[in-house]
């Protein structure tokens, strides 16, 4: 049996699974809850939840084969430390590993969610067979999680994959606290920032904007709303995703040079907005990338869907345990 914990900024997962015989992840149960209290009262009740669920499902400690620990970085994966995320106001220097072994008596592996989440879609998702994979989160934000000559690369301070801080230009929507950044063009909050900008341009001039009726609407724009406009016809909408889709096409460009990975893994939005995205994402990448890297990688959406993070606690429960095979 495998105990994954998947801890984020507004909400917390406990989770039990097993590997079957098929060598694939089944996900037995699991318990969400609010992540709410002061850092420490927080790790206790993800514990006792943890602990709730064992007796329920009669998962004695000797049938645990390993635990992982998926949260959003920075963290120590060596130290087995969260360090201070910005999203977990308070869990600084934090020794989650030591903490979680000492009530579990297993052995527990901490990653970042980029690396964790790469590592289920390499084993158990859309990754499954590839030696070389990037996995994108493209989502609420944009990190990476990197998986090269089949092994997961975190970099010397498990700070690999942190793309979303790469400047794509000079000027443009903030992400990671910078303009113009690859966050800034591709993430829910970027796609968010760069509908504002359209769609005050398009209302200043007299034009019409499906997903907003006047200015006073602007904050109240989300990637959904502009997605959802689009897939209506909306002008303003469409060109937003285009340009999201072309910045999204520079960067990979830049990665399928760089690293000549196998495949590049999307998630979030892209499994969500593929037909908004690929065409001008790919008209950019037939542009800018060299042919021979660019023929040998393959572009998917993520193949694990909305149970992605629950899967990614768990697989690194799997390799938390040197006896157990993917």
């Amino acid at each position: 049996m495998l105990l994954g914990f998947d801890i984020g900024g507004t909400k917390c997962a406990v989770i039990v699974g097993e590997l079957t015989q098929k060598g694939d992840i089944e996900i037995i149960d699991k318990k969400v809850l609010p992540t709410e209290k002061p850092v420490y009262e927080m790790i206790e009740l993800l514990f006792i939840t943890a602990e709730e669920l064992m007796l329920e499902h009669h998962i004695g400690i000797d049938h645990l084969e390993g635990i992982g620990i998926s949260c959003g970085g920075p963290l120590s994966s060596k130290k087995g430390l969260i360090l201070s995320p910005p999203n977990l106001l308070g869990w600084d220097n934090i020794p989650i590993v030591k903490m979680t072994e000492e009530r579990f008596k297993r052995k527990v592996l901490l990653q970042n969610d980029a690396n964790a989440c790469a590592v289920a879609e390499w084993k158990f998702g859309a990754g499954k067979g590839v030696d070389s994979l990037i996995f994108l989160t493209f989502g609420t934000g944009m990190g990476a999680g990197l998986i090269l000559d089949g092994r997961l690369y975190s970099g010397i301070a498990d700070l690999a994959g942190e793309v979303g801080h790469l400047r794509l230009s000079e000027t443009g929507p903030v992400g990671f606290g910078k303009a113009g950044s690859f966050e800034g063009y591709c993430s829910g909050g970027g796609i968010a920032q760069i509908g504002q900008f359209m769609a005050r341009e398009s209302l200043q001039i007299g034009k019409k904007v499906s997903f907003c009726e006047s200015i006073d609407d602007l904050p109240k724009i989300t990637a959904k709303s502009v997605a959802e406009a689009a897939y209506q016809g909306d002008e303003v909408a469409i060109k937003a995703y285009d340009l999201c889709a072309e910045y999204l096409g520079r960067a990979l460009a830049m990665f399928i040079d760089m690293l000549n990975p196998e495949m590049i893994v999307l998630g979030s939005i892209y499994s969500r907005a593929k037909s908004l995205i690929e065409a001008k994402m790919w008209e950019v990448i037939n542009r800018e990338a060299y042919f021979e890297s660019r023929d040998a990688c393959r572009i998917v959406p993520a193949g694990l869907g909305e149970n992605i993070g629950d899967i990614a606690a768990l697989s690194l429960a799997v390799m938390s345990n040197d006896n157990l095979k993917f």
